[in-house]
């Protein structure tokens, strides 16, 4: 049982990671101003690596239980759910968020010969107000959906919300 769990912990980091960064990827590219389908890609190929890593190395799921256990919320309601989702985007957003923006600030002082006028403490804070808040919404809408699919998939039936 436990190594089944653990197999759709894997399964559910690697939707999860892949839809993280795809969304992100394309949100950081869009406002960046300076949009191109290799800049998307690039982007997009990083912080899936990062957020694949994240899922990989972190428990997530074993982590927001242990934190909503200790807030004495009860399991499968709105409470727990809004709570779970916040620490899944306190632990990815920030990282994903801080790598796509290392590669955007890289890149603008390589193509500009390092004489862009840009500094990276304000470009990342501006592009993690932007992407906390989408990754909030991503995690909460689609963890539940990946989670039913694939606990549907192994034969199982998915927690209520």
């Amino acid at each position: 049982m436990d190594e089944k769990m653990k197999t759709i912990g894997r399964k559910m980091s690697i939707r999860m990671g892949i839809l993280m960064s795809f969304c992100l990827a394309l949100v950081g590219t869009l406002t960046s101003g300076h949009f191109t389908p290799v800049g998307f890609l690039i982007s997009f190929v990083v912080s899936t690596i990062a957020s694949l890593l994240i899922g990989f190395l972190v428990p997530v799921g074993k982590v927001s239980a242990g934190i909503c256990k200790k807030c004495q919320l009860a399991p499968e309601t709105l409470p727990n759910r809004i709570v779970s989702t916040l620490i899944s985007d306190i632990i990815y957003t920030p990282i994903i968020t801080l790598v796509m923006t290392a590669l955007a600030y890289k890149m603008a002082m390589i193509q500009s010969g390092g004489m862009a006028q840009i500094e990276f403490a304000p470009m990342f804070f501006k592009s993690f107000a932007i992407c906390f808040p989408i990754g909030f919404v991503l995690i909460f809408i689609f963890m539940p959906l990946f989670l039913k699919q694939l606990l549907s998939a192994d034969g199982k039936e998915a927690p209520r919300r």
